[in-house]
């Protein structure tokens, strides 16, 4: 009987000796039903699936090329991000997928996209591809006609989602994070 207490008792000091987890910065996703993936094409014009890129940490932001500033403001964040993790930035990919199919074409999300850093990729589908996918990650996107050159922009929800190396949405990230944070958070996915 004692036997037993003493072996209860030492695996409870065990167990309360070992770390927990590390909380993310960011909005934990674990568990989602949503956000499973897309097929789209890449701004080379290849077919692309999100299976295409397990075993990395993957950040999916939603946006179009023409965006005045939250897109591009971002990206940047996103290729300081990628600088920061230093040799950790080859475990991770950064997928950025067009609200605007009209105007976004592969051509002008290749020279757009990788401009904030080369290992990003543009994708891009039709607009009924890209209304399933918007759907599929409840992401809002609305054109709202505006005066001037561009006719039109498109009102978007601004955050990214962050995919853990075996390929399971874990992280929202608002776009005011920092990229400390978001550093933080892909290492802590890349660590297990």
């Amino acid at each position: 009987m004692h036997r037993r207490r003493f072996l209860a008792l030492s695996f409870a000091l065990l167990a309360a000796c070992t770390p927990a987890p590390e909380a993310f910065h960011n909005t934990d996703l674990t568990g989602a039903t949503f956000g499973r993936g897309f097929e789209l094409t890449d701004h080379d014009g290849r077919p692309r699936s999100l299976a295409d890129f397990k075993g990395r940490a993957v950040v999916v932001f939603f946006g179009y090329t023409s965006c005045p500033d939250i897109c591009p403001t971002t990206l940047a964040r996103l290729a300081g991000v990628m600088t920061a993790l230093g040799a950790d930035a080859g475990r991770v990919q950064v997928l950025f997928i067009t609200l605007d199919p009209e105007r976004d074409s592969s051509e002008r999300l290749k020279t757009f996209v990788p401009w904030f850093h080369p290992s990003f990729i543009g994708l891009r589908g039709d607009a009924g591809q890209i209304k399933a996918v918007t759907e599929e990650f409840r992401v809002f996107g609305a054109r709202r006609p505006v005066d001037g050159e561009l006719g039109y922009v498109i009102d978007h929800s601004t955050g990214a989602y962050v995919y853990d190396p075996a390929g399971r949405l874990r992280l929202y990230v608002k776009d005011t994070a920092s990229v400390e944070d978001i550093v933080a958070d892909i290492r802590q996915l890349l660590a297990h």
